[in-house]
């Protein structure tokens, strides 16, 4: 049996991906829901990128998805068994983050179609059309954007090995430690610019144009000056590095 199926078979067997996925897809799209539903026409056109506008709470599922996914393990000793049959500890933390980045993938396209859907639903006469690869990116992008998320969770979950600890540093850093980085004066806006998950919202949002030109219509736009697909690959980079990181120090000490 390979490292894959193994880590596979480990996961899904396991109740936290499933009630991860249902939270994830339900609150998701009811957060959606509630604002497609109550935006007056009048006002402003609903917009596809408008149908993403909830994608963070996701985001903050698949966070703590990939943070227990490695900190369970800790937690019950079952990381030694895993080391034991599988020496070759970067393989076996490679197998696992894979693993875990391809059910957030998966989960991520899910949530953002049926968000996506919903809206279909509740604004039939709205141009919701993904007639354009801005509005495919901001919509199919979302699943990318979860995966690479969750590879970063796992990350950190092998650094700091503690639940709580994982998961709070990483939901702290996501929703709060980079919005506050902008106020330091002088040099706030200039660190924010290139930090890895305001980047990421860069190749989901580009420059608006998901949101049918208006800024109504649109969640506030990255600051990055990235284009879409150098802010993905930027994000990528960033989720990589950190797991080699996180692979460097798990070889270097115990279980």
């Amino acid at each position: 049996m390979t490292l894959l199926a193994v880590e596979r078979i480990k996961l899904l067997t396991t109740r936290s991906p499933w009630w991860c996925a249902i939270v994830c897809i339900v609150l998701t799209s009811a957060f959606t829901a509630l604002i497609v539903g109550n935006t007056p026409e009048d006002v402003f056109p609903v917009s596809v990128a408008m149908t993403q506008y909830s994608y963070t709470i996701g985001l903050a599922v698949i966070m703590v998805l990939g943070a227990l996914a490695v900190t369970t393990e800790y937690r019950f000793g079952t990381i030694r068994t895993t080391f034991q049959a599988a020496p070759n500890r970067t393989a076996a933390l490679l197998a696992k983050a894979t693993v875990v980045a391809v059910l957030a993938l998966l989960i991520g396209e899910l949530t953002a179609f049926t968000s996506w859907g919903v809206s279909l639903l509740l604004a039939p006469e709205a141009d919701l059309a993904l007639d354009s690869a801005a509005d495919v990116i901001n919509v199919a992008g979302v699943g990318i954007i979860y995966a690479l998320s969750a590879v970063i969770a796992v990350a950190v979950g092998a650094l700091v090995r503690h639940s709580a600890g994982a998961i709070s540093l990483l939901l702290i850093y996501v929703f709060a430690a980079e919005g506050l980085i902008m106020v330091i004066p002088e040099i706030g806006d200039d660190i924010y610019k290139w930090l890895p998950f305001n980047v990421a919202h860069k190749f989901l949002t580009g420059d608006g144009e998901s949101s049918g030109g208006d800024s109504l219509a649109a969640e506030t736009l990255s600051t990055s000056p990235l284009s879409p697909g150098w802010a993905l690959a930027y994000f990528a980079a960033f989720a990589v590095a950190l797991l080699f990181a996180a692979i460097t120090v798990a070889n270097k000490r115990d279980a």
